[in-house]
């Protein structure tokens, strides 16, 4: 198949592809100025131009991805555990064929990208088998259940070739790219403390177990994790709360806003070296087991001090969380010797209004720049350049949640060496890089 290269380049149709309406109100001039130049999203003119795609995971971030993805290519199959999802996904996408295996799916020659919408515990497994069957994968975040996850995830796209993009749609956010190129060119002098918040997760039960819904693989959605009853708040739009199969809003928001503070940081492909975290309420026995509610602190080598609350504590921050106009719930803050810099989905805040409106030198840092996320995966896959969140960046992202994670679990202050990705003189912790896999869903089983 012959993918065509030419672009659909208007002004509105920048407007449209990257949501700058709303960009407007927050972004300076000569930084709209420069993000009008980028260009718009690459829109192949014809479907015999664009790459067959197959969604697996037809929940409703699965479906929101593929329906992202439908300007850049073909839907052309659907996959989920769930029959009702797989074939309510078929008839949203034109009747794409639906599966229930994703293994089958990978069997077919003419899918040439994989949109991995899957619970969090079967990101990984999804993106090897994909990888190794010659797929480009777009993923949702977080990346991996485990930080030993990551380490293969990112060795396997080395040695295949293949492009992988993690659903870390933020770095598309001009708001976000600019906040930490301000940031990485000391406009608020030297960066001393980053206060990431985020949501408070959710807590109750304890939940019965009730008979497995008709037309669903509770075994298979299952996957490594340990067989358990099934409950309904395990399954589908609450599964993050569990920690067999996620970390609560510290993997869930927090690979977004942690991500974020890493890239401002210039730490995306190192990590802190400390990390002391403690969860702020007890989890109620035989209900939700992801804490609902903590306070994590990083430190990194280079003295910057990292603060990720849940906004249900916030322990402190409170001048923070109150911060300009109204009442933010989650975001990332920035502060330096000369000023402090606030970003978070349609808000970007500074101490003083020169920090954002004065602007940048000609040899100024520049980090990459993407403005349409779902664009950026489809023009990597025909041109193979690296995308704008690559398997390492998402990996040393959610690696950051998952230290926080950890050291909340194990009750006591983690000492990490990021270059090797291993705790130091600490073989307990160690063990935690990884988990144990319920048959036959191993690595060897890929």
């Amino acid at each position: 198949m012959r993918w065509d290269h030419r672009l659909s380049a208007s002004r509105r149709g920048i407007v449209k592809s990257m949501g700058l309406a709303a960009a407007m109100a927050v972004l300076p001039k000569w930084f709209l100025e420069e993000t009008f130049d980028a260009g718009a999203a690459e829109v192949p003119r014809s479907a015999n131009d664009k790459p067959n795609c197959a969604l697996i995971g037809c929940g409703g971030r699965g479906r929101a991805d593929a329906h992202e993805a439908s300007p850049f290519g073909n839907i052309v199959a659907v996959c989920d555990v769930d029959e009702r999802h797989a074939r309510g996904a078929s008839g949203e996408f034109g009747g794409a064929s639906p599966y229930a295996d994703f293994r089958k799916l990978m069997e077919r020659d003419d899918i040439h990208v994989i949109i991995n919408g899957t619970p969090d515990h079967w990101h990984t497994f999804v993106n090897l088998h994909a990888l190794k069957a010659g797929k480009d994968v777009y993923s949702e975040k977080p990346l991996t259940l485990t930080i030993d996850e990551g380490k293969r995830l990112v060795e396997t796209v080395k040695s295949t070739g293949r492009i992988l993009q993690v659903g870390s749609q933020q770095r598309s956010d001009p708001s976000f790219r600019l906040a930490c190129e301000l940031v990485r060119n000391g406009r608020i002098g030297k960066l001393q403390e980053v206060t990431v918040i985020l949501p408070a997760g959710l807590w109750g039960g304890p939940f019965p177990p009730q008979p497995v819904p008709q037309g669903l693989n509770w075994d298979m959605w299952l996957g490594q994790a340990p067989m358990v009853d099934f409950v309904p708040q395990r399954c589908h739009t609450s599964f993050r709360y569990w920690w067999d199969y996620s970390g609560g809003t510290m993997t869930d928001w927090g690979a977004h806003h942690n991500d974020i503070a890493l890239w401002g940081m210039g730490m995306d492909h190192s990590g802190p070296v400390t990390i002391d975290g403690k969860p702020s309420v007890d989890m109620v026995p035989g209900g939700y087991t992801a804490a609902s509610e903590y306070h994590i602190e990083y430190t990194y080598a280079n003295g910057v001090r990292h603060h990720c609350i849940s906004t249900a504590d916030d322990s402190g921050f409170g001048s923070i969380l109150k911060q300009g106009p109204g009442t933010y719930h989650n975001g990332v803050r920035f502060d330096g010797k000369e000023g402090w810099i606030w970003v978070t989905r349609g808000q970007l805040q500074a101490s003083k209004p020169d920090i954002l409106h004065e602007p940048l030198g000609s040899n100024a840092v520049r980090l990459y720049a993407s403005n349409d996320h779902k664009a950026n995966f489809f023009q990597c896959v025909r041109t193979r350049k690296p995308p704008v969140a690559p398997a390492e960046v998402g990996h040393r992202s959610v690696s950051v949640c998952h230290l926080g994670v950890l050291s909340m679990r194990l009750g006591r202050k983690l000492n990490w060496d990021p270059d090797n990705q291993q705790f130091v003189n600490d073989p307990e912790a160690d063990k935690w890089l990884a988990r144990e896999q319920r048959k036959p869903w191993t690595y060897d089983s890929i």
